[in-house]
């Protein structure tokens, strides 16, 4: 399902993959893809790719189409693989969403976008 809410541009800090995750970069205005869960995930790229430095859209909240990088169940939490795919978040992970479908890798599945952070697990 795909009913985007608020939606921003960014320039490209590297390039950027079509349906995937993105996070700040260290520069003001500029987005680059996220590799894993160890910081905040800001929201997933539409359809369009996008190059260094080119502009490109993030969609920020509401329902977004995301390309599943592995299993997925209805409802996982979901972080970023090293290919800015969505993955099932594991403690500690910063998320995006939620999962509105289930899918295996190479899906384009859906995304509730209400970003966070797991709990790490006590030794």
């Amino acid at each position: 399902m795909n009913i985007p809410g608020l939606i921003t541009g960014s320039r490209a800090e590297g390039d950027i993959v079509a349906r995937s995750l993105v996070n700040h970069s260290t520069e003001e205005g500029f987005s680059a893809q996220a590799i894993d869960g160890s910081k905040l995930i800001i929201g997933v790229t539409t359809l369009v790719p996008a190059s260094d430095g080119e502009v490109f859209d993030i969609i920020r909240s509401g329902l977004a189409l995301v390309s599943y990088g592995a299993d997925v169940a209805l409802g996982d939490p979901l972080t970023a693989n090293a290919d800015g795919f969505a993955v099932p978040a594991a403690a500690g992970d910063w998320f995006i969403g939620y999962a509105e479908v289930p899918g295996t890798e190479g899906d384009i599945g859906s995304v509730w976008i209400n970003p966070g952070q797991l709990a790490a697990t006590t030794p």
